[in-house]
């Protein structure tokens, strides 16, 4: 990974509360923090001791006496907020997901040590709800650029922003909304996990002797395409939350390349040592052909002695078609960050192979 990234505030004495901590982007960000010299706080409901440094911290964010008692001795100077509830309409998801938000806040608010708050959020801000389009039959103008307009539709990022703006008002520190594409990283139970999906779906294609089938449309398949290595993500997080100059402001946040998945997907056969499929007309979910193989990778799992034999915990099918089934092309400007000195490049391709390499090693995948 490429950084030349512009001169950061001295960062002895920061103090990061991370939202989300076993997730993809909060285990990463967690990681990279503590490589700075950061003290970390984990918060999440079932924490991991998995990273060597971080303080693990278990609390249900939508019950304050929990969040009260959680953090009662925590005073973060940064709160860096990762993680979302899935539910099954998109006002559910606004009336939770935002109360996850203000709950801490406003837990947090009377101890007045919080100095800046970041935001994950994503493409959904400018794509709308994952149906939004579908039902609309209304596409963005692409590429994605910061300054777009919120769409006249619910969206829970939006609502979660709008938390994050109030408490910034009334307790005064200063914030970052950061909007990754599909995020590329290591995690196991994540709700939208692309890389491991298809590392698992290869893996059970070389086993049986199938193809490696494209899932998704015409326009993902043929069209320009980018993602966000976890890594690139956590970058830009600590970037923008230490330096002054890119205070209160949202970015869009990539690898900074761009790709076709028609280039791509037989790249990631090649690495498996598999024979693929691309579109042929059809779109063919993922969702449904997994569906059928829980019992396949559990003898997989056994036979190679990995550590997870339960395939949901590990494949989030649903959320991989959402992003490979999209009726157009997908990619964002950065130039926002740029022009303020964010420079972190990350070839895509080694995103995900670096990730199937580390699947491996750790025994996720054979």
């Amino acid at each position: 990974m490429n950084s030349k990234n512009s001169p950061i505030q001295e960062t002895t004495g920061n103090i990061a509360l991370v939202v989300g901590a076993t997730g993809i982007a909060g285990s990463n960000l967690a990681e990279k923090l503590l490589e700075k010299g950061w003290i970390v706080y984990g918060l999440s409901r079932n924490p991991k001791n998995d990273i060597k440094g971080l303080k693990p911290i278990a609390a249900d964010l939508l019950n304050n006496e929990s969040l009260e008692n959680a953090l009662i001795d925590v005073l973060p100077t940064h709160v860096f907020f990762t993680t979302w509830m899935r539910n099954d309409s998109e006002e559910e998801n606004i009336r939770i997901n935002s109360a996850l938000v203000r709950n801490l806040l406003n837990v947090l608010s009377p101890k007045k040590s919080v100095q800046h708050v970041s935001l994950v959020t994503g493409l959904k801000h400018y794509l709308g709800p994952f149906d939004a389009y579908a039902t609309t039959g209304t596409l963005p103008e692409t590429p994605l650029r910061e300054e777009q307009p919120r769409l006249n539709l619910p969206n829970f990022y939006y609502a979660q922003e709008d938390e994050v703006y109030e408490a910034a008002a009334r307790d005064g520190f200063s914030w970052n909304i950061h909007r990754p594409h599909t995020l590329i990283g290591k995690t196991i139970g994540n709700a939208m996990n692309m890389g491991t999906t298809l590392a698992v779906y290869a893996s059970i294609c070389k086993s049986e002797g199938i193809p490696f089938i494209w899932p998704g449309s015409e326009a993902q398949w043929n069209g320009v395409s980018d993602v966000t290595d976890a890594k690139v993500l956590a970058d830009q997080i600590i970037w923008a939350a230490t330096n002054p100059e890119a205070h209160n402001e949202a970015f869009n946040v990539t690898n900074g390349d761009v790709f076709r998945w028609k280039w791509l997907w037989p790249k990631i056969a090649e690495w498996f040592q598999i024979e693929f499929e691309g579109y042929n007309g059809t779109i063919k979910p993922l969702e449904t052909e997994l569906n059928t193989k829980e019992a396949i990778w559990k003898t997989i799992a056994k036979e190679h002695q990995l550590i997870e034999e339960d395939l949901n915990q590990l494949a989030s099918a649903w959320h991989t078609d959402l992003d490979l089934g999209r009726p157009l092309e997908v990619m964002t400007d950065m130039s926002r960050s740029r022009k303020l000195g964010f420079t972190t490049y990350k070839d895509t391709k080694d995103s995900f192979f670096e990730l199937f390499g580390q699947l491996r090693n750790d025994k996720i995948i054979p």
